[in-house]
Formats: structure tokens, sequence, C-alpha cells
């Protein structure tokens, strides 16, 4: 039949996944960096995830599709909140996967000591990192060095392009670190507000790359907000691809 249905423009979606969590019938999913419509059955046609989309990737279109089915929809719906990653084995599982605080292995708190100098002159600071993993998808919710903190979300790319970012930017803090584009963004939503709700984060600052689809980490750290009914402080921080800071006013 011909019908009202979603399309998506791919050229035009930067994978941010700001249109997924707004869709209550699961109808859209981020697959290989971009916006996709899994399946005609899922989509109402009536386009609650049109204004969600800062790049103007979707539209409704009437095309011929398979009916919107609701029972399937609700389906769908309760598979991907019932989907659960598989618990660690005991004994196992990977041991770098394993949450632990590096507090006990770090200098004292504070900033991170000025670089001394190897024999053979290369520079050799100590790292600011206490926390381990660090990828988002890894983090427990309920980590102990999660409690009360001012949490850094970071995307991927930032502390390779900001030389000084262990220096100016690690103080004692923990860090979680993903990719907007190229990650699932609907289950950085989940996670990032499972870790707000069990972690009592006193503050989320968003670490992102100058380039567009970077853009989609500060948008999930306001869908993640708004899922965990929170309203602690969110700052935004932007590093350019030529390493500067470029609102140092923002900046921690």
């Amino acid at each position: 039949m011909i019908r009202k249905i979603v399309q998506i423009d791919e050229t035009r979606c930067n994978g941010c996944g700001l249109c997924v969590p707004s869709c209550a019938e699961g109808a859209i999913q981020i697959i290989d960096g971009k916006a996709k419509l899994v399946a005609d059955v899922y989509c109402d046609g009536l386009g609650a995830c049109l204004g969600h989309c800062p790049e103007g990737a979707i539209s409704v279109i009437e095309r011929e599709a398979d009916d919107f089915d609701q029972h399937a929809a609700d389906t769908h719906v309760a598979r991907l909140k019932n989907r659960q990653p598989p618990a660690p084995a005991a004994h196992g599982g990977c041991p770098g996967g394993a949450a632990q605080s590096l507090l006990n292995v770090l200098p004292a708190a504070g900033p991170v000591a000025a670089p001394s100098q190897s024999p053979e002159g290369a520079a050799d600071a100590p790292s600011g990192l206490i926390n381990w993993p660090v990828q988002l998808h890894l983090v427990p919710p309920q980590a102990p060095y999660l409690r009360d903190a001012e949490l850094l979300l970071v995307a991927d790319c930032v502390p390779f392009a900001y030389a000084d970012f262990h220096r100016r930017f690690l103080h004692g803090e923990p860090v979680v670190i993903g990719c907007p584009k190229l990650d699932d963004g609907r289950a950085y939503v989940e996670k990032l507000a499972a870790i707000l709700v069990h972690s009592s984060i006193r503050k989320l600052s968003v670490f992102r790359m100058e380039v567009p689809c970077c853009g989609g980490l500060m948008r999930i750290a306001q869908a993640a907000r708004s899922m965990a009914g929170s309203d602690i402080p969110l700052d935004e921080v932007v590093i350019s691809i030529h390493g500067q800071l470029l609102d140092p006013a923002a900046a921690r």
C-alpha cells in the first residue's frame, strides 16, 4: 500500500543518534554510523523524529510500504529495552575489563606535575587517569570511582588532538570516552543516564572535537540528563582539529 513513512537522507545524517530516543516505536537505529529505518512495520509515519534531527536528514514521504504494526513495534521496543550485555564471566572474561580505581597508583591529588625528562630527553609526564575502563560501553554505572564525581565525557579523538589534555583537564575526576558518529548513540544515552541515576554525578563536562558529527556527544549528554531526570551542570569544551581550545572560558 502507499502510505506516509519516514525517509532518512544518509548523505546528510551525521550519526548523532538524537532521532533514536525520539522514536517511541524503535523504528530508527544507528547502524554503521548512520540512522536507518530498521523496518517499515515499526514506523507509524507521524514524524515524531523530524524535529530532533539537527541536519534535517529526516523527512516523511509517501511510498509503497508495509502497514504499520503497533503490536510488532511494541514487541520490538520491549526487546530493545530488555537487551542486556552479557554478564562478565567470573574467570573467563577479559581481566583488562574489570572496573578499577587508579588513584592508589597516581601521585597526590591535584594537577598533573610538569613533565620530567627521561635520559633520552623525551617528556615523561605521569598519567592523570584515575579509572579503568574508560570506554563508556564498559563502565559500570555504579563503579565506586563515579560516586559524587565530576564526570568527563570525552570524544575519542580529543586526547590525541589536544596535547595537554592530561595536565589541563584530568584533576582527579573520572573520564569516559566514546564516538558519537561510529558508536550506538541510544546505548550511550541509556548508559550515561544510568550513571547519572546511580552515582550522584555532580557535574558533567563534555569534551568534543569541532567537527559537526562530534556535536552528537553533547546531544547524547543532554538526552541522558533528561532521561535521568537530572539538572546537574553540563559544560561543553570544543577542541579544534589543530589542537586548539576554541573557547577557553568554557574549560574547567
